[in-house]
Parts: C-alpha cells; structure tokens; sequence
C-alpha cells in the first residue's frame, strides 16, 4: 500500500550526482551468521591481563611472524576480478580497462579467456572471487623515519570477528575501553587555528585518558590527515610510554596509491611505501600518522566507499564486545565525531543515531557539522525546508546547485530525525561554558545518550560508573555521575571500588570515599584475598607470596599450587616488618575461613576466573573478619608502591603515626630486594615521605600535649602486631623521626628514671657514691609521692633508674679492667691468687647477664630468632669474644704447660675487654658521635686494605724475586714478601736492595742462619751483589709513588668523604643510637657485676620455682580500651589538622608560583597565550593548567551570566512555540490520525547545553521512519511540516508496500487492481474483520481507507509499591523533600525476538475475545476471569496509535485498559499472579516499579503516563 509519511528509496545514481562517496546504508544489511560464528584457526582471547602485557608490535623472533604468515591467508581473504570485461570508461592514461577498473594485465590469465557460461555481461557477484589475501604485514612509510605500522588487505565480506581477532591476537592490541568513529570531509578543509588545535588535543586526550581506539578513513586528507596530525603532535610531545595510541585507518584498497608495494604474499615486514600526494591523482594516499591500516578489497579500483559497510559492522561488533578491565566487565562504547563532511557525512550521521550512537558534531569545522550545529537548539517545528535551503546555500556554496528539490526534502528529514534525539546529539561550540576541551565533550555525550537510555532500577547508572572508572575519568564522574538525579547507596559501589583499587585509580577511590564507602563494611577477608590475587605480576611483593607458596606446597609435598591466604601474606609482611611485630593475620584452624556479607548490586567482575559478585554473596552463618580496613587496604597498596592511592587510604586511617612508619619500614626493605633501580628510588622515596608524615603528627601531637604524644610512642598497638612506634621507628631506622625533639625528650626522661631530669650528674654521682645524701634535697625526683625526704622509695628509685644503673656499671667495668690489667703485669702466679679468682668470679657474672639479655623473651619470639637478634649486634659480638677469649686464655693458664701462651691470650682478651668501653661512651653526645665515625672509617680502612694488598704483594713477589735466589723459608718469604714491603710504605726501606747500603755480614749466604735473610745475588769473587740496582730502584720509586702518595691520599679523602657526611648527620645518628643504650640499661638489673648475680638469683627464683611471669622492662605500654580509644582520636584529629595544614602549604606555593610567573610575563593575556602554548606541548600538565582557569575565570563568570539569561529567553520563546502549535492541531478541520493526540501543556525542561527539550508532537513521528520495519524498503522522506493532508506536497510518491504476515489465514488478499480492493468492506464488520474506527467514519479513496484498518487491544495491570521520596540537596548538604508520592508496578513482558519489554496484550485477531500474545502469559482457565477484571478497569486510551508499522492506508488503533490493584496482599492479584504462564522459554514476565525510563515502547509509555497522572502516581 502506498504510505503518506513513508521513505521512497532514492535511485543511487542521483545520490552519487551529490555524494560520490556515498556507500551502502549500513541499517538496511540484516545480521548474518557469517559474522558471528565460530573462525577456523582461531585462538580463544587470553586474559586482559595477560593481553596488557604485550606489546602493540610484534617481537624481532621468527615464531610470531611464521604464525602471522600461516594464520592470515588461511583466516583472510581478498577480491580478484575474474572476468574481463571491457568498459566504456578510460583509465587516468586513456587505457582499456575492465567494468572492475583494473587494466587487462591486472587480471588474472584466466580472465582475458571468459568460458561460455560466465554470460557477456560483467556481474560482481558472479565475476569477483575470494582468494587468500597477498597483502599484510608491517607498513613503513619512506623518508618519515621509523614511523611502522600494520595493515592487511581484507575481503569487502570478512567477517567483523576475523578482523577483531586479529587485531587484538595477532597485532597485541589491547580491547580498546572506547570506539572513537572519526568521519567527516574527506577532502582538505580549512579549520580556524584555534578550534583546530583544541580538537586535535581533546580527541587524542581522550584517547590516551581512557585507552580508546580511533577509527578513520585512514587517507592522508581531509578528517583522517587531522586526526593523523593530532596523533603526530602528541607522540612528539610525550615520552614513550604515553604516546601509545592506536588508530586505524579502514581504507578501500582499490583507491589506494602506491598499494602495489605492499603486495606481498609471505607478508612485509616491513614494506616500503611511499607518501606521494604529487603524483596521486583521484587515488589517495594512505597516512602516515596512523597505526593499523584495515583495506578493504571489494575486486574493483577507484570506487570509494566500499570500506563503509564493513567499518559499520565492525564498529557494530567492537561496540557489542565486553571488556574486562581492572574488575570492571563493560561493553565497549562507541561515539561518533564529526567534521565538516558532505551527503555521505549526514548519511553516516543519521545511520548513527539510528543506532543509538551517540555524535559528536564539531560546529566550526564546515558544511554538514555547520549545518546540523546552527539547527540543533531550535525546535523541530522550525527546522523547515526553507531554513536547510537557506543553510546549504550558505555552508555549500561551490556544489549547491546539484541539490534538487527531492534531495532538500531528504535532508530536512533527515536533520530532523537527528535534532529529534538530542539526547544523542551533541554540538561542542568553541569556548562554550563546561565543553571546553573535546574530550570533556566526548565523554559527557556518551554519558547523556546512556542517561536517557531506557533501563530497569540502576542498570544505567551503573553502566556509566563503570565507564568512567575504566576511563579513569574522575571529573566526568564528579559532574555527570554523583549528581543530586541518583542516590547512590554505599554498598552499590562496592565492586566499583575493588575495580578502582586493583586498576591504581586514586582518584576514584578518593571519589568513592567521598560518596560514603566505609572501608569497614568493603574491606573483609574475602576482599583482602580477592585484592592479594590481582597483585601486579611485576610487583615484587606478588613474587614473595609466589615463593611462600611454593615452599608451602614442596613442604606439603603436593602437586598442586596452595591457594592463596591470608596468613601467607602475613607471613611475608613479618618478614618486612621485623620480628618484634606479632603476624596481622592468623592462620585459620579451619578450612572454611570467614566471608563476606555484603549485598552487592549487579555489576559483573571477572578476575583471573573468579567473579567478585560472587564474592558478595551473603552467606549465613559466616562471621567476616577484618582487624582493621584502613590497616589492610594501606599495606595493600604500600606493598605495590602505589603512591597516590597509599596516600588516600593512609588519610583515613586513625593509627596513623604507626601506619606511616610501617609503611616506611616495609618500603625500605622492599627496596632492598628490588632489582629495577628506578622503583628502588621510588620506594625510598615514599618511605621518606611517610617518616616525614610520622614526625608531622607527632609534631602536632608534641606541641598539644606531651605527656600524650609520648604515650603514643610507646603504646602497644594491636592492629601493627603489638609493636608500638617507637620499635616501628628503630627497625626501620628512621633516623629522623628518632631523633625529634619528643622522641628525645621522651628517651630522656626514661633515662633518667624517676628522677628529675634537672639533677646534675654531679649530683648524682655524689648520692651514688654517699647515698645517705638521698635524703636529703641534694637530688629531686618528677612523682610526689618521692618528694618526701624520710620516703624509703626514694633509694629504690633513685638506684633503678637507668643513668644511676650505667654509671654504677661503669664504675664496676672500670674496676674489672684495673683489676684485670693488676694481675696480667703484677700478680700472674702459677697458682692464681684471690684477685685473680676475683676476676674469674666477675667474669662469671658477665656471662651470667649475657645469658640474660640472650634468653629475654617479652615478645614470644622463641629461642633461635632472640638468638639471632642477639648477634646482629656489633657490641654483643664483641662481648662474645672477649668472653670466648678469655675462657681459652683460661683454659691455657689452668694447664702448667701453657701458663705462658694463657698470658698471651689473656692479654689479648684484655685488649677486646677494653675496645667495649667505646660502647659505653657512645651516651656522651661528645663522643658519641665520634665513635660512630670510627665505626663507619674502619670500614673505609677494609675497602683501602684491599687495594693496598695489591700493591704491597705484587712489589714484595717482584723484589724477593729479583735480589734472592730460590728461598725455601716459608717465615722469612712472607718477611720479604708482605712484612718488608709493607714496612717500606713508613720509610723503613731494606738497605740491601740498594748494591750501595749492601753489607754481606747482615744476610746468610746460603739461608742457612735462622735470623737473617738469605743473601741477595752476588758476584763468586768479591761478594758484591750482581742482581739490577737501576731496576729495583725505580720498582721501590713506583711503589712509593702509588703507595704513598696515590693510596694514602686515597685513605685520607675516604676518612675525610665519611666525616664529612656523619657530621653533618652525627646529631642524628647519635640520638638514633643512643636509644639502643638507654632501652639496655632500662631493662638491666640495677645491681652491677659482680653484685648482678644476687639479681639472676631472685630472677631464678621467680621464674623457675614461683613460675610468675617476669616483668617487662621494654619501652611499651598496654593501654585500657577507653583510653586507646580516646588516644587514637586525639590523634586522628590532630592528623586531619596536618593535612590541612599541608593542604593550605601546597596552595600558598601554588599561588606564590602564579604570581611569580604573573611578574615574570607581564599582563595577564600574555600569560594566557604563553599558557596555552604550553598546553598544546605538555600534556597533561595541571599547573599550567590552573594557571589557565585562573586566566579564564572572569571570563567564565561573564558567560555564566549571558548563559542564564538566554536560556530563559530560549525557553519562553519555545513555550510560545508549543503553545502556537497545540493550538494549530486543535483546528477541528485537521485529519483523523491526529485527533487522538491532543492534551494538556508541558513544560519542557532545560538540559545541560540550554536546548528545550521537546515533548513528543501529537502527530505521528515512529509512522515517518525512513526504513520501514522489518523490511529493506524505504519511505518517501516526508518533513513535518508536509506532514497534514492539506499541505501540497507534489513531489510526495511513497512505494506500495505491504508487510508480509505470519498467518495467511488472517491476512488481507492484496493487489493493486481496483477490482481486488472493492470486495473489501471499509467502516463496518468485514466478515469477522471489524473495519471500524474509533474515531468515526473515515473516507475511502480508490479503494484505500485514508487512514485506519487495524484494531488492537492493550490492557495494563499495576498495583501500589509504596511511597517515592523525590528530593534534592541545598547548598548546604541539608535535603530538601520536594513531593511524596505513591510508586506503582506494572506487569509488562518480554516477547521472543524483541529487545524491548511491552505492556501485556497485542493485536486482536478476527473472531477472538483476547489477544494472541496476552493468551500466552496466562493459563487457559483464567482467561474467564481475566475478561471480568478488563471490565471492571479504567479505560485509559482508545484510537489512534503512533506505530512504526502505520501507513497511510493502514494503521493501529488501539485500547489499553488500566487495572489497579490496591495492594500486593489483595486476592484478586495473587489469583493473577498464579496464573502467569510462560508458554514459550524465551518469554520474560515481571512486575516492575513504574518509571520513565524502563525500556518500553515509545507508544506504551505515553500510556503508562497517563496512568499514573489519573492515579496521582510516580513517573
């Protein structure tokens, strides 16, 4: 039947008059199995994981490209014409070429000799065959450098998947995270500077921002050459790393010039091609700038556009893809960007929207985007023929006159049609207020088309979350995302968090705490294990577990790799941590170990196999566990040495001082271990920075109290393996932060004990000495209840504390050691005397107390690791060998026989006795320091032993070598050898090396005298030495020369370099050190040697016969609940004081930087231009780009003005507009089809551009589409102002058409003779056919009713839900209740083959009571009492209804009846409810709450407004 308002299809060869590059409509080519169905050869996809590991280029090995080289012809195909025919057309050069456009020798052999049954005729179908592809491989682009790309000759019919496949298998491209599709002029065109350079930063921005794909015709002209610049221009710009991305360019194969040279058919890697624009004449070069080239081979030359039908699919195919990035599973998405372009531009346009992409039209950049831009913020009723006439003069001035008048009308459809889906369009205007930059633009026009997509609850939402959280665009997420339009529930971004955490997005993470994420509720066992599994393969930390479990499974002797837990991790954080730190995470007595139990919204997380929605499953019965979020999450991202992450967790975290030198602590070690120097450097960077953070709080800390500050050093803290910072500092040698001025304070008061730290240690020596002065006033003490001078206490506190306990030891040590030296000089019998065995007895005790200190166990370490702590120190070391020498010395002077050797060993015990009262000194701030540097330039005098060694031996050997013949002496070759020459280094140098010193009387002859050396050579006759004295002497000059002067100015400078740098730290180093003095003397027994042994006596007692714990003398403090808790406020309030006040320091040196560069440059629009220059060359650079938005900021607040004020013009003048037009189709002389429509005044909302947003016109929009459904036939465009019969419309000429239907039974016998349309009876019952309208009698003409056939009838069931809150937030954060309204569920269903849901109900078939479709979702015996319930329900609509199957002389009425149910307890629902059926598998049947944007026909949901308008419901 003919169709008033449909698409006649357009004869190509009037659209190639104005579109010459025009392909095929990609919306009229139906799905074909071909290109979803399974490949042969083709490999499964690897893990994104794995897959973002490789490379975008092949390695230099053979085996990737012998793959490449067998798996491309066997997979991909190319075309070859194989008939010749002759063509009435020339070639450039006036040759005899084929209907395909290739000369006769371009033909195969076989063509030139056509068989007989190929026809005369030339028939591509027939006549062009597939055959493996002859042309892949690596394109290198000569005299541009190293510029290499891929390409492949691909078949016009190869299916999307194939061409996926190889590029994401074989090229290593990654799954992109966005589909850029460029289109637009394909000629060069001329583009303002300015708006040029913001387009080519924005798109290549948002490509490398958010790991985008940009797709182009790949030529080097027009939209693809500045895409192509763009690319060129941010890779010159950037470093390596960052300028990594990719963009393919789909060409046609037959229009490329030069593409003989990238035949090849075993592959070119690379192939030399040649970018030659002189000599290309109608062909196109291809660019140099893109990455990957897809051409696309139809067997012809010179047709342009045969690339479009096969990029639409694959666009289609990449945009129907799941990519699973950092937890997040999305699809990818697409977005369109045009420039300039002519027909074949708004073709591409209007495919696009069709399809639901969204566009992106650049206004200023010419011609079509020109056209649509300068149209887009008017309503549709005003986007007439008249004004795109006017436009095309104007914009298309050079080829204007080929427009005819049918192709106007086209066009204006057209622009309407997209105009109509603003939610897909968007225009991005140069210095338009929140689109500055075309990235910004891109992404919120993604963002806005997936807004307004239909969905169920919070699909939508969620869809956008995961696409800004894969993009990693956390602006976008703040502006169109966590709006007031969503409340977002916490636990609803639980997934997304993991996703942020695992993909290193801080800012998200950041975002996501804002939006209240408590780390308690998302961080739980289940979490940590979850979050441990993705830890980065090149993370050092991943490789430590990797080795941990497989000692797990070697010591389990099994096969099978242990599954990754909890107490695996904290086995190697204690390793990190030290042994003083108790494990974080016990190891579970059970096998079933806690779980989470979280709901968690639907968002599909795939990791390394396993779903994190499964994770957040609840499960009963399981208790979670987690000791502490904020802890967990800290050493998680520490580990990883993920610096802004690390940063936000610590922020939150209340034991932050502990937490800030744990990290420092782990960090130093990791970078132990690390091999890369670069994240060595990092990690000691970042533990720096945390003992910087350490000492700011406890800086604040000190400064408010402290006497709590220094509790916080020495607090046992849980959640750090009860440690306390204190130990933290220490075992990460955290100089700094030891040596604060609290710190010290603290030692300081621990020093001395109870006692006043104000006493003169002349005072206390005094009262040591005479201690009945303690009772006197000469000493005071810091407790009250000592001040009392006749208090017994004050002798036990005065002898406990640790200064009096070190100086009574020193007092016994220097006793020992005149004791000592007495009996070695003077009092040495053979049978020892009573000093002598007074000495022993002291020496005793000395061990005794060793043992001690070896056995001290506080921390439940055990035996073996106290052990090995114990020796790691240097004086204990030393301790061990005095004591170890002594005994032997001992034993030896036991012995008769050895008396002598044991003096001699005693002796050199003696000698060890006394280098340990260098550790005594070390307190002294005097010397201390300098012992330390001795300490540090004994190991210099190690290193320069070395060096000296080879000097010394290689001239001791080469002497004794030449003056002595053959001496056997072992003690007198190492004389000459070592002992000589190193003697000679202090001028004491061997007189008969020299003939003129020599003296015969001084040496043995023949080495026969056991005290003197062999004789050197000399003469048989007079005895004189015959070896070269002019060789000795300059062998003994050199020596000297490097010895003397070279290796001990060496030595010097060494001494000179480590002095140097200790004193400029010595301060530090010594209060570092000091520590370790302080804490030994805090635990020691008060008594000193040898009175010590009554104190291992009573400690005996109590702990081997009274089995009572033994007191803890370490620097640590278990407090009270209440108390830690109070503690732990304090400082977490104190913490978020420094970060503010860190906060206010980085932005005084940011403003401090703006005025400096403010005077440096004079005005400020010099600075404007010098910063927008920088912005073009550095990337990414958020100073200068403050600096930019500070330029711009009055400027913006001047728009934000004119911006108000025209939007409230704009929308009173639409109003008017609506009001005009409501008003025109309330005429009583209008046509039947629009009577149905009329209704009450909306008020159209604003969106975010300022554009009104149209409410549906009453007449019929879906009837007008160009394509009708279910078909390849197009309808007659028809504008909407031609739309009313009385409007002459002489060009109108709509196809005839009817729709095939499933049941011929009930379908109309149609033909065009008029005999055939007279049997039918119009305006009354046909039969069992009821013919008539709602809305009265309708006219036939020629047979054909104008307008109506069909009769449907709809019904909608809902009940009350509860009550929906609509709301928004003041300025202030206060919530602000705007209405209470009841919430309705409607039953809709989705029926097979249909993307979208529909209210129940259908057409009504001749002679039936129900409709078909509504048979099938309930059961047989209910359809009764189902016809009982449609009489009793509200009568919501009858006529007329906008359906995309309506034509001029067919179309559907309709009635829908409401039935409403009061609440979900009421009987007659539950008896409906028990009677839902599915009859077919695919059939889909729910009751969902009632909004506008659930994904319902366009037509059921003007229905479902009514509804809840006449029931007071929300919509």
């Amino acid at each position: 039947m003919s169709a008033r308002g449909r698409g006649a299809k357009v004869l190509p060869s009037e659209l190639n008059k104005v579109c010459p590059e025009r392909g095929d409509d990609p919306a009229t080519h139906p799905r074909k199995m071909s290109d979803f169905e399974v490949v042969p050869n083709l490999q499964q996809s690897s893990s994104s994981v794995s897959r973002s590991r490789r490379k975008a280029h092949f390695p230099s090995g053979s085996n990737e490209k012998e793959n490449l080289i067998s798996w491309i012809p066997e997979n991909i195909r190319k075309k070859e014409c194989t008939y010749f025919v002759e063509s009435s057309q020339t070639s450039d050069s006036g040759r005899i070429v084929c209907e395909c456009g290739y000369l006769r020798e371009q033909h195969l052999d076989d063509a030139a000799k056509p068989p007989i049954f190929l026809g005369k005729e030339w028939d591509p179908s027939r006549h062009i065959q597939e055959m493996p592809t002859d042309a892949f491989g690596d394109i290198r682009f000569t005299g541009l450098g190293q510029k290499t790309g891929k390409y492949v000759r691909v078949s016009s019919d190869t299916p999307p998947r194939v061409i996926y496949h190889l590029m994401t298998q074989h090229w290593g491209l990654d799954a992109p995270n966005l589909l850029i599709s460029v289109t637009g002029g394909a000629k060069n065109f001329v583009m303002k500077p300015r708006l040029k350079n913001i387009f080519r930063q924005g798109l290549v921005k948002v490509a490398q921002t958010t790991g985008a794909w940009i797709i182009t015709g790949g030529s080097h002209a027009g939209v693809m050459k500045q895409v192509g610049e763009a690319v060129r221009d941010f890779i010159l710009s950037c470093s390596h790393k960052e300028g990594d991305i990719v963009t393919i360019g789909i060409a046609t194969w037959g229009t490329v010039y030069n593409r003989e040279s990238l035949v090849c058919p075993m592959g070119g890697f690379p192939a030399e091609y040649v970018l030659d624009e002189e000599n290309q004449g109608s062909l196109s070069c291809l660019d140099s700038n893109h990455s990957h080239f897809i051409l696309v081979d139809d067997g012809t030359h010179g047709r342009y556009g045969v690339e479009i039908p096969l990029r639409t699919r694959l666009e289609k195919f990449i945009s129907e893809q799941t990519k699973v990035k950092g937890g997040v599973a999305i699809k990818i998405p697409i977005v369109c960007v045009v420039l300039e372009g002519g027909p074949g531009t708004l073709d591409t346009i209007y495919n696009a929207i069709t399809n639901g992409t969204p566009c992106v039209i650049v206004e200023g950049s010419g011609r079509v985007a020109d056209v649509i831009a300068q149209v887009a913020n008017l309503p549709v009723a005003k986007i007439t023929i008249a004004l795109i006439q006017k436009k095309l003069s104007i914009l298309f001035h050079d080829t204007y006159e080929l427009f005819t008048e049918s192709k106007l009308v086209e066009w204006t459809k057209k622009i309407q049609d997209i105009v109509r889906s603003r939610q897909l369009l968007t225009i991005f205007r140069e210095g338009k207020y929140g689109q500055q930059d075309v990235d910004v633009a891109i992404l919120q026009a993604l963002f806005k088309a997936s807004r307004n997509q239909d969905h169920f609850g919070r699909e939508n939402w969620d869809h956008q979350l995961k696409l800004a959280v894969a993009w990693n665009r956390v602006d976008i997420a703040r502006s169109e995302i966590f709006t007031d339009d969503h409340d977002w529930k916490p636990s609803d971004l639980h997934p997304v968090m993991a996703a942020a955490l695992i993909s290193n997005k801080p800012e998200f993470v950041k975002l996501f705490l804002e939006q209240g994420v408590r780390l308690k509720d998302f961080v739980t066992w289940d979490t940590l294990v979850y979050l441990y599994d993705n830890l980065a393969p090149s993370c050092l930390f991943h490789s430590k577990l990797q080795k941990v479990l497989l000692e797990e499974r070697e010591h389990t002797a099994g096969s099978k790799m242990p599954r990754l837990q909890m107490h695996h991790v904290s086995q190697v954080l204690r390793e990190l941590l030290g042994c003083s730190t108790q494990p974080l995470y016990p190891k579970p007595k059970h096998t079933e170990r806690p779980r989470l139990s979280i709901p968690v919204p639907h968002i599909k997380l795939n990791v390394q196999g396993s779903s994190l929605r499964s994770l957040y499953k609840r499960s009963a019965g399981r208790v979670t566990f987690t000791m502490d979020p904020v802890r967990d999450l800290l050493i998680w991202a520490v580990v990883q040495n993920r610096r802004e992450l690390a940063e936000i967790i610590w922020a939150q975290s209340q034991d932050c001082m502990a937490a800030a030198l744990a990290c420092s602590k782990i960090l130093k070690e990791l970078a132990k271990e690390e091999e890369d120097t670069d994240t060595t450097d990092d990690m000691l960077a970042l533990a720096e920075e945390y003992e910087h953070k350490a000492i700011g709080v406890f800086t604040d800390c000190y400064r408010k109290d402290e006497e709590r500050a220094q509790k916080l050093l020495t607090r046992v803290s849980e959640a750090w393996g009860k440690t306390t910072c204190l130990q933290l500092a220490l075992e990460a040698k955290n100089m700094n932060f030891v040596s604060h001025g609290g710190v010290q304070a603290f030692l300081t008061k621990v020093w001395w004990g109870k006692l006043s730290v104000d006493n003169g240690l002349w005072r206390v020596i005094t009262c040591m000495l005479f201690f009945p002065l303690l009772y006197t006033n000469l000493i005071t003490f810091r407790e009250k209840r000592l001040q009392p001078t006749g208090c017994l206490a004050r002798l036990r506190a005065f002898f406990t504390a640790p200064i009096v306990i070190f100086l009574m030891n020193i007092l016994s040590y220097f006793t020992f050691l005149l004791l000592f030296a007495y009996v070695l000089m003077v009092d040495f019998q053979p049978a020892p005397s009573w000093r002598e065995y007074l000495i022993y007895f002291w020496l005793f005790s000395l061990v005794c107390e060793e043992t001690r200190q070896l056995l001290y166990d506080p921390d439940g370490l055990g035996v073996v690791k106290m052990a090995s702590l114990y020796i790691k120190d240097f004086w204990n070391k030393l301790d061990i060998c005095a004591i170890l020498v002594f005994i032997a010395g001992l034993t030896c002077r036991l012995i008769p026989s050895t008396l002598y050797p044991g003096r001699i060993i005693l002796s050199l015990a003696f000698i060890i006795f006394c280098l340990r009262l260098m550790h005594i000194f070390t307190v002294s701030k005097t010397l201390g320091p300098k012992i330390i540097i001795v300490k540090r330039m004994m190991k210099d005098v190690f290193f320069f032993l070395f060096l000296l060694a080879v000097w010394v031996v290689s001239f001791g050997v080469a002497k004794q070598a030449i003056l002595i013949h053959n001496e056997e002496r072992v003690e007198w070759l190492f004389r000459g050898v070592v002992y000589h020459s190193y003697l000679t280094i202090f001028g004491q140098i061997p007189s008969y090396i020299d003939g003129v010193n020599f003296n015969i009387d001084q040496c043995s002859p023949n080495g026969t005298d056991p005290y003197k050396p062999k004789c050197p050579e000399t003469n048989a006759d007079n005895k004189k030495p015959i070896f070269p004295e002019w060789l000795t002497v300059i062998l003994l000059c050199l020596y000297l020369l490097f010895t003397n002067i070279l290796l001990l100015n060496l030595l010097i400078a060494m001494f000179n370099y480590t002095f140097q740098q200790v004193q400029e730290h010595t301060d530090q180093i010594w209060k570092f050190q000091r520590h370790d003095l302080i804490e030994e003397y805090h635990g020691r027994p008060p008594a000193p040697p040898p009175l010590i042994l009554l104190n291992h006596l009573q400690l005996l007692l109590w702990r081997g016969l009274l089995r009572r714990p033994a007191s803890h003398h370490k620097l640590k403090e278990k407090l009270e609940k209440n108390e830690e808790a109070a503690l732990l406020s304090w400082e977490m309030y104190l913490k978020e004081n420094y970060l503010q006040h860190q906060q206010c320091q980085e932005k005084q040196n940011t403003e401090q930087m703006i005025r400096d560069i403010a005077q440096r440059h004079g005005c400020s629009w010099k600075r404007k231009l010098l910063l927008d220059q920088c912005r073009g060359g550095c990337w990414g650079c958020s100073n200068l780009h403050c600096l930019h938005r500070v330029d711009v900021l009055a400027e913006l607040l001047d728009l934000d003005r004119v911006k108000r004020t025209g939007v409230v013009e704009q929308r009173l003048g639409s109003l008017e507009d609506q009001v005009r037009q409501n008003q025109a189709l309330w005429d009583p002389a209008g046509c039947v089809c629009l009577t149905g429509s009329s209704k009450a005044l909306d008020i159209k909302e604003i969106d975010l551009e300022g554009k009104p947003e149209e409410s549906q016109p009453p007449y019929h929009v879906l009837a007008r589409n160009l394509l009708y459904p279910g078909s390849h036939t197009l309808r007659f465009p028809v504008p909407d102002e031609k739309v009313p019969w009385e409007v002459d419309f002489p060009l109108y000429n709509p196809p005839a058409f009817s729709a095939d239907h499933k049941d011929m039974a009930v379908q109309d016998p149609f033909s065009l003779s008029l005999e055939s349309l007279l049997k039918i009876n119009y305006n009354t019952m046909d039969g069992l056919i009821d013919r008539q309208s709602f809305h009265g009698l309708y006219a036939v003409q020629d047979g054909l009713p104008l307008p109506g056939t069909w009769r449907g009838l709809g019904f909608q069931l809902q009940h009350d839900r509860g009550l929906s809150h609509s709301w928004r937030r003041n300025l202030d954060g206060s919530i602000i209740r705007k209405s209470l309204k009841k919430m309705l569920e409607v039953l809709v269903a989705q029926y097979p083959l249909s993307d979208v849901w529909a209210l129940p109900g259908g057409s009504l078939e001749p002679g039936e009571t129900l409709p078909l479709k509504l048979k099938w979702i309930l059961r047989r015996e209910f359809w009764p009492q189902f016809q009982n319930l449609l009489k009793q329900g509200t009568e919501v609509h009858r006529g007329y209804l906008d359906d995309p199957r309506n034509t001029d002389n067919a179309w559907v009425e309709t009635v829908a009846i409401s039935v409403h149910f009061d609440t979900q307890n009421d009987v007659e629902m539950k008896r409906l409810n028990s009677f839902l059926q599915g009859c077919d598998p695919e059939l889909c049947i729910r009751w969902q709450v009632l909004d506008k944007r659930i994904p319902l026909h366009a037509n059921h949901k003007e229905l479902l407004h009514k509804v809840s308008t006449l029931l007071g419901a929300y919509y």
